[in-house]
């Protein structure tokens, strides 16, 4: 039982449910077509970030705050992805701590197979379901969530914002 003075019909509680409802919802739509192409959610983004990104690398720390993982935990993605190829890592000429994860020919074919599914799923339970005005709208609002609760969201990325 909650305290008499909690209100459990909050808005603030139904907005992040939608939120969170509608994350979860397309994250499962997306994940049985990248299971076809033999990538997981994770590494896939892996993959789109290091595409998107200038020179097609980011540095350890900069994908690890562009992901949903912690430094150990992209340390772990990119080691796998680079025993499989889609991936390599590079030192850093300037830091010799760190180091850059960089898609290599392999990774991109397999975007390059992954993307025409992707971008359809995405249209048909994304973008499809919004208004032109509705979807600009959307995007700014989740720009400045992001930039509150993860400005290192952009790092690395030149201070490009469109790559999110």
């Amino acid at each position: 039982m909650g305290d008499v003075g909690t209100d459990f019909d909050d808005p603030r509680f139904t907005a992040f449910g939608l939120f969170a409802e509608a994350y979860t919802g397309l994250t499962n739509r997306f994940a049985a077509q990248l299971d076809e192409h033999r990538l997981s959610g994770v590494e896939f983004e892996v993959l789109m970030r290091l595409a998107r990104s200038p020179q097609n690398r980011l540095r350890m720390t900069d994908l690890a705050g562009q992901t949903s993982l912690s430094t150990s935990g992209v340390t772990r993605v990119v080691d796998r992805m680079d025993r499989e190829g889609l991936v390599r890592r590079e030192a850093c000429p300037s830091d010799r701590r760190s180091s850059y994860a960089v898609i290599t020919p392999a990774g991109l074919e397999r975007l390059d197979e992954v993307l025409p599914g992707h971008l359809e799923l995405m249209q048909r339970w994304f973008i499809g379901q919004l208004s032109p005005t509705q979807l600009e709208q959307l995007m700014e609002s989740m720009r400045i969530i992001r930039d509150a609760v993860n400005p290192c969201a952009t790092a690395g990325s030149d201070g490009i914002s469109t790559h999110a």
